[in-house]
């Protein structure tokens, strides 16, 4: 069953992007006594995540943040070499932190797991987006297979 609205986001080290390479960060610095909103997607240059989704979200950091979103998280299965070589090709700026889950376990602990072997993927981050406030979700969009609507930065920021 997926997180829902109420539940703790389950509690991890994740492993980003730096100049010097992949860097671990702790559960604590990304969420403890912040507002994180997190999209996740099916994966780094595919189409949708690449030409909507991703620019979605770096047109509109400012918006968020005046809304109080102290950090803007996007999460895909994928290594931090490609979530950083995709930052880079999109100009992604220091607004959006590039999460690599690469293993899928945060996105299974999510429960938001989806099977894109048909399409020679494997395992993959269905597509969502949740508001984190002190690491608990107040707010979770999942999109429905194929779609791109509720997790948008625009949807975000119309229901927070």
């Amino acid at each position: 069953m997926p997180i829902d609205n109420g539940d703790k986001l389950p509690q991890q080290s994740f492993i980003i992007a730096s100049d010097n390479g992949p860097k671990h960060v702790d559960f604590n610095e990304l969420f403890s006594g912040k507002t994180v909103v997190i999209f996740g997607l099916p994966g780094a240059f595919t189409p949708t995540c690449s030409a909507k989704h991703l620019p979605s979200y770096q047109k509109n950091a400012a918006a968020l943040n005046a809304k109080g979103v102290d950090k803007i998280i996007c999460m895909s299965v994928n290594d931090a070499f490609v979530m950083q070589a995709w930052a880079k090709s999109q100009d992604i700026s220091d607004d959006i932190i590039m999460l690599a889950d690469g293993n899928c376990d945060f996105t299974k602990a999510l429960g938001l797991e989806l099977d894109g072997t048909k399409f020679g993927m494997g395992t993959r981050c269905q597509r969502f987006a949740l508001l984190a406030k002190d690491g608990v979700v107040s707010r979770i969009f999942i999109e429905q297979a194929g779609e791109y609507k509720v997790s948008a930065a625009e949807y975000m920021l119309a229901n927070i």
